[in-house]
């Protein structure tokens, strides 16, 4: 190849970063294209450990050429043929499990048993036994083991120098680890040995394969096996046009008669002569193997390329499929603290139990309209109520607690119905949702409500005995009657007319009004004004705090997906790969 090496250096980096992209790309969300990416992600990598990244990194190393086919088209024999004697055969070779045979020149030897290639099958060094010598024979139980997770080496001197043959599994065999080991070997050859027959060259599986390889641009010559010399040019012809359909008019096909087999299951050497030969010539040709790698190499990249911007369009839905669900969620929350925070501002919640309990605290109105007067008689009225009989204001605190609690709790089970409801309607959230039920509210959630609408309620308290710390004149009336002045702050909160008619406004709206006055008579408008607001927002942080831990019952689900590439990384990826690319 003429890459030289700066560029095979800036390829290698390009396709090792886009490794480590993809490896960490794992499509967690079930979205429509979610299975089938991931799959082809994990060709993706396994082709770059397999054949791409150890191809760039040894450009001069022999060729591996790969032989694949259907089951029965007479692979084993072939490869047989090919090397002048039995290799395949059960018990030609120990140890005799059935494991992918790659037989190479023993000056070849250091290509592969290293690690270089398939770096994820172990290595098995097989030796040749005496053709004569019948294989002992072998019980229904004592049949060979498969094995998919080794490669056994066979060094023979057949072979040509800088060339090594792989008999792979059958393409379309019962088993899925020999058909995914089968795809996989087939990914990693610098050239195809595609073995068909005369009754099976239209068969789908293989001419998927042949598609495949005709989209990554790889070398291929097809074996046209057990053939009737009176009809081999009929199929031959139509198995050139089916080739051309599909791109490969370019791939030699070497026809193999129908022939019997010698005593040692040996095809005639003359049927196979012409594929020898071409193989010899490839083997010799240094110029030639350079060729093919680099075509098949460069095929390799481009598809690659490919690989890894539709990943990160399968990425970028993924993420517009993450922030539906998270935006599903969030809206239902947020409408509730709508809700409920309108149910704050609106009179909402002085109505029934609230209403009748201010009531009482209030009496019949009398007092706060002799507060009408004036500062001067609001303060004696202050000091004159607060030295009787305690007013009722705990039991409006209670109602308030017990009224709040029940906007809240209400609101919370219907955004928590809503958001389930509507991951239920996305395939990737009926997923997130397996085995749970978010819709439910936790047994506690009501008490932990009360709890939170408590503390507001004593932060009130608190702020009213802060603020008339430094004030006097209001020292005596505080200290009788924080509780009570407390409570006229939070109706003065929720006393907002809207929503509240007839009597209701002149009882809970009026007399939340004259209790506005009563405070800023004791601690000026300044004051009060800063009070209400600063406990309305504290009322509102907790309201959104708690709604906020239900909707992170949701959101954790989607952040339990961890981090991964975004699209953008991978779109990048894949320009710099083929940037890098175009030198080979």
């Amino acid at each position: 190849m003429s890459t030289d090496n700066a560029s095979a250096t800036s390829l290698i980096d390009a396709l090792e970063r886009t490794r480590d992209i993809l490896s960490s790309t794992t499509l967690p969300l079930a979205t429509a294209s979610a299975p089938q990416q991931r799959e082809t992600v994990g060709r993706a990598v396994a082709q770059l450990d397999d054949y791409v990244l150890p191809r760039v990194r040894s450009l001069d190393a022999p060729l591996l050429a790969v032989v694949g086919g259907s089951t029965g088209a007479g692979k084993s024999t072939l490869v047989n043929a090919l090397v002048g004697h039995p290799v395949t055969r059960s018990g030609a070779i120990r140890p005799t499990t059935r494991r992918p045979l790659l037989i190479h020149h023993p000056h070849d030897a250091a290509a592969f048993t290293s690690q270089r290639v398939l770096p994820h099958l172990a290595r098995v060094r097989g030796k040749l036994m005496d053709p004569t010598v019948t294989a002992p024979a072998r019980s229904e139980g004592d049949r060979p083991v498969e094995d998919t997770g080794s490669l056994v080496l066979l060094a023979d001197e057949k072979i040509p120098q800088g060339l090594a043959v792989l008999d792979a599994p059958d393409v379309d065999s019962v088993s899925d680890d020999n058909r995914a080991l089968a795809a996989q070997l087939l990914s990693a050859a610098d050239l195809w040995l595609f073995v068909t027959t005369a009754n099976r060259y239209a068969d789908a599986v293989p001419w998927q394969l042949l598609r495949n390889a005709a989209g990554r641009d790889i070398t291929v010559a097809v074996v046209l096996d057990r053939v009737q010399a009176a009809s081999a040019e009929e199929i031959q012809d139509d198995l050139r046009r089916m080739l051309n359909q599909e791109g490969l008019g370019h791939a030699p096909i070497f026809v193999v008669e129908e022939s019997p087999l010698n005593e040692l299951g040996m095809l005639p050497p003359p049927v196979v002569a012409p594929l020898r030969g071409w193989l010899e010539e490839l083997g010799a040709d240094a110029q030639a193997r350079s060729d093919i790698a680099a075509r098949t190499l460069g095929g390799a990249v481009r598809e690659l390329a490919d690989t890894t911007d539709r990943t990160a369009d399968a990425v970028e839905g993924q993420q517009r499929t993450e922030d539906h669900l998270r935006r599903e969620v969030t809206t239902a929350f947020d409408d509730a603290l709508a809700a409920i925070i309108d149910s704050t501002r609106d009179g909402t919640l002085l109505r029934g139990e609230v209403l009748a309990r201010w009531q009482d605290f209030v009496g019949t109105g009398e007092f706060f309209r002799n507060l009408e007067a004036g500062i001067g008689r609001v303060r004696d009225r202050i000091t004159a109520f607060f030295k009787g009989e305690p007013a009722p204001e705990v039991q409006v605190e209670e109602a308030i607690e017990t009224g709040l609690q029940a906007v809240i709790v209400e609101h919370t089970a219907r955004a928590s119905e809503l958001a389930e409801r509507r991951w239920r309607d996305e395939t990737s959230g009926q997923v997130l949702l397996a085995g749970r039920d978010l819709s439910a509210l936790p047994a506690n959630y009501p008490e932990t409500t009360a709890e939170h609408i408590r503390s507001w309620q004593s932060d009130v308290m608190l702020m009213i005995q802060q603020e008339g710390a430094g004030k006097r004149t209001q020292a005596r009336a505080l200290s009788l009657g924080v509780n009570a002045l407390a409570v006229i702050l939070m109706i003065g909160v929720f006393s907002m007319t809207g929503g509240l008619t007839g009597l209701e406004v002149g009882i809970a709206g009026g007399s939340g009004v004259v209790g506005t006055k009563l405070l800023e008579a004791v601690f000026g408008e300044d004051a009060v004004r800063r009070m209400s607001q600063k406990a309305r927002e504290n009322l509102e942080t907790r309201i959104k705090h708690l709604l906020d831990q239900r909707a992170k019952a949701f959101l954790d689900r989607l952040d339990e997906l961890g981090e991964h590439p975004t699209a953008g990384e991978l779109w990048s990826a894949a320009r710099d790969i083929r940037t890098a690319g175009e030198a080979l």
